[in-house]
């Protein structure tokens, strides 16, 4: 059993390497007995279930073989696509995780998540976070039409970009009263959404940051562990 942990990949149409580079990963990992585990931020922008599009149906397609061929993928939502829910996992037997979830392998226990929770000096986020993640707005959101919400989308992502330039990356990056409180009774934390691929000793504990898929240097920094806990970071070529 190989247990494979990815993060940051921001699929769109306008990155067909990307989808790609992610359709070769399904492929290749396909030949052994995989657990795929998709900690967040898997597309660019997710607006809802109900959307459909040629370049995403492919996506579904591969799953749905990876899925047949006995392997299992597991997603976790990150900030931009916190709006993907069952409805389209279901399609590929895929499986929602909840925002925080701890593994246990062999002898090791592993604590997965997206990583943005662990940003608590980012405070204007994290009350962005609070507010856009509330169930009721998130029903009112999923029955306003598809137009909207990609305009809206849009309006966020921008919006983002625009606050990140004016913020020091020591803010953007995770606290570390946050890391020694999440490690407290696991072995392993895995975590992406700080797109600063790394390993980490601290706390006595290992905390290990997936990185962001990249077209610029055609690589991203995966998590691979095996049965037995033993892991190893690759970094996986982008063709």
């Amino acid at each position: 059993m190989t247990y494979l942990f990815i993060s940051d990949l921001h699929l769109s149409p306008e990155h067909p390497r990307l989808i790609r580079g992610f359709l070769d990963l399904l492929k290749h990992y396909s030949q052994q007995q995989t657990q795929l585990y998709i900690l967040g931020d898997w597309f660019n922008t997710w607006i809802g279930d109900d959307f459909h599009a040629a370049w995403l149906d492919e996506i579904v397609v591969a799953l749905k073989q990876f899925n047949q061929q006995g392997n299992q993928i597991y997603f976790l939502a990150g900030n931009r696509d916190f709006l993907l829910n069952k409805k389209f996992l279901k399609q590929f037997n895929g499986i929602l995780l909840p925002d925080e979830l701890t593994l246990n392998i062999a002898q090791q226990r592993l604590r997965i998540e997206h990583g943005d929770a662990l940003c608590t000096d980012d405070i204007a986020y994290q009350r962005f976070k609070k507010i856009i993640r509330q169930p009721l707005l998130l029903a009112v959101l999923k029955r306003t039409p598809l137009k909207f919400r990609m305009q809206l989308a849009q309006g966020f992502r921008k919006k983002s970009q625009q606050s990140q330039q004016n913020k020091s990356y020591a803010i953007m990056d995770v606290n570390d009263d946050a890391v020694a409180d999440a490690v407290q009774t696991v072995d392993l934390l895995i975590h992406g959404h700080t797109h600063r691929p790394s390993v980490h000793h601290e706390h006595d504990k290992v905390r290990i940051v997936l990185g962001d898929w990249r077209e610029e240097t055609s690589a991203a920094e995966i998590l691979e562990v095996n049965q037995q806990g033993e892991w190893k970071c690759i970094t996986w070529p982008i063709a």
